[in-house]
């Protein structure tokens, strides 16, 4: 059983799961995939290499020579098809990689650079990629296989199981290469890009611990103040960068053995330099400094994994660019508040601000500082609100997208919402000189201009 745990969500039925740190970190790399592919399809052909070995001695022990010819004219063939593969194989990679970098070149720039992690991300990508280098280098291993004895008494391997697992190979690296392409082009299209996105963002939102004390998020305030003042401090060491994840699991642990809360100082997300708190310890002295170690990763940029504005930091930097002079695509721009609107619309009565996690005991052992309800909102709706103005479009979305949330939110979150409604209209009134365009532009429409 695990040494820590989150309360159970009401609405999904079943208890988040943290994933681990270094399993989320695998996959935003690149190299991990083709690598282990690489190795595995080492490891399968020693096998297929043993199972042609016993298939020619017991061929050579039963004395049946005439099947054994026929083999070897079959290899001769074989040997054939296996030498064109190989080096086909290679123009094919090419050609994948190549279209991979445009795609990237283009997504970055027509959106934001921040997809490019999508592309990286993608496990048809990396399936394709891994596969196509797997069957290059099963074709190399293969041909090292092949006898050059014309005699049957002399042949000590022929590749038969080599040979057809080769061409199987071969027809799974062409169906994945056809996913790749339909996936490519998936990806390249602005509302699947968002779409990846906002599914990305929900996924951090279901992660996080509910508290028992309600959707107030009261629980989460009153733990934290309960804490009194910290008795040790446990400063960052490293490198200086990106806090990207903290390992929940093992910080439950350490805090459990040592009888102790651990509260993390800086946000998921924030920069964090060498010398600077990142925990706070209560309740006791701070636990040793081996047994924290590798409990924080500090990476170049923000990842999905337990960063639950980054999602809202995409689709806003969306809209800017779609939304600036130079793309003028307001369209992009709704499509982009659609799913601010909705990731907003699914934490309108989640507990923020504080996520608590707790031992086998019930017992609260880490306290994470998450963004709160107004910090969301003025993330999503502020920079997309600046530059509404003057595209009717982007302002009747986002005034029907805050009408929405006021009717979801309770009464104590709306403030933030009537404020970027005020503001909103504030603005179009000064910027829009005829009555009926100012009246047009703040009618609320759900499509903007349907």
């Amino acid at each position: 059983m695990s040494d820590w745990m989150v309360t159970q969500s009401p609405a999904s039925g079943r208890r988040p799961r943290a994933l681990s740190p270094l399993r989320e970190h695998l996959r935003d790399t690149f190299w991990f995939a083709p690598t282990l592919a690489m190795v595995s399809v080492f490891v399968v052909w020693v096998g297929a290499q043993v199972l042609d070995t016993v298939i020619v001695d017991a061929l050579q022990e039963d004395g049946d020579y005439e099947t054994l010819d026929e083999l070897l004219r079959f290899a001769e063939d074989a040997k054939a098809v296996v030498t064109v593969v190989g080096s086909a194989m290679m123009t094919f990679i090419g050609v994948v990689f190549s279209i991979s970098l445009v795609a990237v070149q283009m997504a970055s720039g027509q959106f934001t650079p921040r997809v490019v992690r999508l592309f990286v991300r993608s496990r048809i990508t990396k399936a394709t990629f891994a596969v196509f280098l797997a069957t290059f280098v099963l074709t190399l291993l293969v041909l090292t296989s092949f006898d050059t004895a014309d005699d049957p008494r002399d042949a000590a391997s022929v590749p038969l199981v080599q040979s057809v697992l080769t061409l199987c190979m071969v027809a799974l690296s062409l169906f994945l290469f056809v996913l790749y392409v339909n996936t490519t082009l998936r990806l390249m299209r602005i509302s699947h890009v968002i779409a990846r996105i906002a599914t990305e963002s929900f996924r951090v939102a279901a992660s996080m611990p509910v508290p028992t004390g309600g959707h107030d998020g009261r629980d989460g305030h009153e733990a934290a103040a309960h804490l009194g003042s910290p008795t040790a401090w446990v400063p960052h060491e490293g490198r200086a960068g990106v806090l990207r994840d903290v390992h929940i699991a093992r910080l439950v642990r350490v805090a459990r053995k040592h009888g102790v809360v651990l509260r993390l100082i800086p946000r998921i997300g924030d920069f964090v330099v060498p010398g600077t708190p990142v925990l706070a310890v209560h309740g006791g002295p701070a636990p040793p400094r081996g047994a924290l170690r590798y409990t924080a990763s500090v990476g170049v940029e923000r990842t999905y994994h337990q960063d639950l504005g980054f999602g809202l930091r995409q689709l806003s930097d969306i809209a800017l660019r779609a939304l600036s002079t130079a793309i003028n695509d307001p369209t992009t721009a709704v499509q982009a508040l659609d799913r601010i609107i909705q990731f907003l619309a699914s934490l309108s009565r989640r507990p923020l601000d504080t996520a608590l996690y707790r031992d086998r005991a019930g017992a609260v052992r880490l306290v994470q500082p998450v963004p709160g309800w107004t910090e969301l909102v003025d993330l999503g709706f502020t920079e997309v609100r600046g530059c509404a103005i003057g595209s009717p479009q982007v302002s009747r979305r986002m005034l029907a997208g805050l009408d929405d949330l006021l009717l979801l939110v309770p009464v104590e979150r709306r403030e933030p919402l009537l404020r970027h409604r005020a503001l909103l209209r504030q603005a179009v009134d000064q910027a829009e000189p005829s009555p009926a365009d100012r009246a047009f532009a703040l009618r609320p429409d759900r499509q903007g201009i349907g």
